[in-house]
């Protein structure tokens, strides 16, 4: 069945092209913004983590070395699009334009950072998989409101053992939705690695069981992600209904930064093979290779996200206090009474109104 569902590539590891098909659409100014949104938030990445083990922010998801899904796939929404993502999908979500604060007060523990002004965000889901049928239910209202809107969930390779990544794949294809379905498989659910968790072959191939186009994308190769997307947006959008994409694609890193890979994996071999799959550093091989390098560039693009970032850290650290009430004012509309009972009990337990 793997057969069936090669992994599509443009760019190879070298940064070299495998396929021209798409060769004519490329512009120096689409690389650029490819590079500068890989590097703006792999820098994030870098920086929460340091923030994480500073004491200064929660524990915090890594997605190092998948930047180029991520970004990949989030230039190609459209404005009004909705966006379902995990709890490791916030460079797609700063890609898309969600407001950096705001991410790193969810990794606070903040309820503001569920919410970006102007996009169509949905809160990050923890719980593996309930982000999917969430998407086809936005994905239905959009088709019944005749509007050319779609919706986009991601999910990885552990949320296709959950009912909820089957479900939402089935009402998508009966109803022929807009909406793609962005699996990354970064090999492995936590701990469990993809061969310990699942028979099939591919993630790919479930789209058959639905009978909907399932494809399988270098997730390193921002290049096929982001044409492949485009296809699969354009697509919901023209009625045809949903896809299935999976991007494969590795995290160099934890889990979360609660955890510990070496407890399940070799990270000798990561790091041995780092240089062969970083997608930041295989669209560099790129850049230079076809005369878009610009060293002055990359280095004043750097000096910009840097400034950017520390500016957001020191407005989110600069953030009122959380106001206690939230955890019952933002459950029911009305207060039923145990809650609101709850709610005065506890504040005068410590001294509030």
């Amino acid at each position: 069945m793997g057969n069936l569902y090669p992994i599509k590539q443009i760019v190879d590891e070298e940064g070299k092209f495998v396929d021209t098909t798409m060769k004519s659409l490329i512009s120096k100014e689409l690389v650029e913004q490819f590079y500068y949104h890989m590097l703006r938030i792999r820098t994030f990445d870098r920086k929460a983590k340091n923030l994480q083990r500073q004491g200064r922010l929660g524990t915090y998801a890594l997605f190092e070395g998948q930047e180029a899904a991520q970004v990949g796939s989030a230039l190609s929404f459209g404005e009004s699009d909705w966006v379902f993502p995990t709890y490791r999908d916030h460079g797609a979500l700063l890609t898309y334009g969600a407001d950096m604060v705001r991410v790193l007060l969810y990794w606070n523990g903040r309820v503001e950072g569920n919410v970006h002004h102007g996009k169509n965000i949905f809160p990050p889901a923890v719980p593996i998989a309930t982000q999917l049928p969430h998407a086809a239910g936005a994905a239905w209202a959009e088709k019944r409101k005749g509007t050319k809107n779609a919706a986009i969930s991601y999910f990885g390779d552990g949320a296709t053992s959950e009912g909820d990544f089957h479900e939402g794949l089935n009402f998508a294809s009966v109803f022929k939705l807009p909406v793609v379905f962005f699996n990354q498989n970064n090999g492995y659910a936590i701990s469990v690695p993809i061969e310990k968790q699942m028979n099939s072959e591919t993630i790919a191939q479930k789209s058959v069981a639905y009978g909907i186009p399932g494809v399988r994308v270098d997730g390193n190769d921002v290049f096929a992600v982001y044409f492949e997307t485009l296809k699969a947006f354009e697509r919901a959008r023209n009625g045809e209904g949903p896809t299935l994409i999976e991007a494969v694609t590795q995290r160099f890193g934890a889990h979360t930064t609660a955890d510990d890979p070496t407890k399940y994996r070799d990270q000798d071999v990561v790091e041995e093979n780092r240089d062969k799959v970083d997608p930041l550093l295989r669209l560099e091989r790129f850049m230079k290779g076809n005369g878009y390098w610009d060293r002055e560039w990359v280095q004043n693009s750097l000096a910009t996200i840097e400034a950017e970032i520390e500016e957001a850290v020191t407005q989110m650290e600069a953030f009122p206090e959380p106001d206690v009430a939230d955890l019952f004012d933002h459950v029911f509309e009305t207060l039923p009474w145990p809650i609101a009972e709850q709610k005065e009990s506890y504040l005068q337990s410590i001294g509030g109104d």
